[in-house]
């Protein structure tokens, strides 16, 4: 089995959002770190429980579209 680009780029996007949500449920230390160093970064994308649990949401459900395409 080969596996496509959007195979590819759903696997990262899919470790990147639970990276995303362990940092957030996980590491109290970590979330002020990133808010310290990465400041304008971190205005406009904020690590919060609601919106990595979206984030990671959106994720599944187009894993879900994919699989159901048979792409993955």
């Amino acid at each position: 089995m080969t596996m496509s680009i959007e195979a590819i780029i759903f696997y990262l996007v899919l470790i990147d959002s639970i990276c995303a949500n362990i940092a957030v449920w996980c590491s109290p230390k970590l979330m002020k770190w990133y808010t310290k160093y990465w400041k304008g970064f971190s205005k406009a994308f904020p690590l919060a429980k609601g919106w990595t649990s979206f984030y990671f949401a959106l994720v599944v459900w187009i894993g879900y579209g994919l699989s159901r395409l048979n792409i993955i």
